[in-house]
């Protein structure tokens, strides 16, 4: 039998636990952008995106941040209709411009550039003009030098482009001389090259940036969580140093954050 002070006491933590409301769900959207995010036909998502979510659910009991898998053209519909909360690490350029929300900067600079081959002679001037060259592009993202056009069929007829389903496709496909150039964020090289050292010389990779962005968090109005919210919790972890530590992970560089949400 458990002893009278033990029953009491297990009582009044089921009643305290009773009594906590639940942690509020917030559907985060999720799309292949690595190294933001990557999601493997086989296997459990990986990227800073998970990883950042399990950091945020692990100093606060008031939200549940959890992944829900969308995709590039489909995620402003998911937005919209309140299947999804939030998307960390877009643009307003990537086609936000006239949706409804909050956005808050996460303090981080990226930028995406043009690879082509090593090839004797080649230097920055390559990348000079885009004429006459094949490109290898990735569905659903959107590019600078084509006026951030994201649809396939468009940039095909425009570019004569390769649109893949991944980076690793459209390497694979420069170093077999498929295309001759591809586009890609460049924390994302940067984890490539450490992967694979050896491919490093036989890449050209530009000095000049086809956009370079500040990825923000998008925050639905009216959701679960609002940018002063999200804004606290990752001010925990930017005093931790598990936020810092994560973007050292992946290649980010950190900025200064506004901290200041926006509408």
């Amino acid at each position: 039998m458990f002893a009278p002070s033990k029953v009491l006491f297990l009582l009044c933590g089921l009643l305290l636990a009773q009594s906590l409301p639940a942690a509020q769900r917030v559907l985060v959207g999720a799309t292949e952008y690595r190294p933001y995010m990557a999601m493997p036909a086989q296997g459990q998502p990986s990227g800073l995106l998970p990883e950042l979510l399990q950091a945020m659910n692990e100093v606060q009991d008031d939200y549940r941040f959890e992944i829900t898998l969308t995709s590039t053209g489909r995620r402003y519909r998911d937005f919209t209709s309140g299947r999804l909360d939030l998307m960390l690490f877009e643009s307003r350029q990537w086609g936000w411009q006239n949706i409804p929300m909050q956005t808050l900067e996460l303090g981080i600079d990226d930028s995406e550039v043009f690879v082509a081959r090593a090839a004797p002679g080649r230097d920055q001037r390559y990348f000079a003009t885009l004429e006459g060259k094949r490109l290898g592009l990735h569905v659903g993202y959107h590019y600078a030098f084509a006026d951030f056009e994201s649809d396939s069929e468009r940039l095909h007829q425009r570019f004569d482009a390769i649109i893949s389903r991944s980076h690793e496709a459209n390497l694979e496909m420069l170093l077999h001389q498929r295309i001759d150039l591809t586009v890609m964020a460049k924390s994302y090289l940067r984890m490539y090259f450490d992967e694979h050292p050896e491919l490093r010389e036989r890449m050209l990779v530009s000095t000049r940036a086809d956009q370079t962005f500040r990825p923000l968090a998008l925050i639905r109005p009216d959701g679960p969580i609002d940018a002063e919210r999200l804004a606290a919790i990752l001010e925990i972890l930017q005093r931790n140093g598990r936020y810092a530590a994560l973007l050292t992970r992946y290649h980010l560089d950190p900025v200064p954050a506004s901290g200041k949400p926006k509408r």
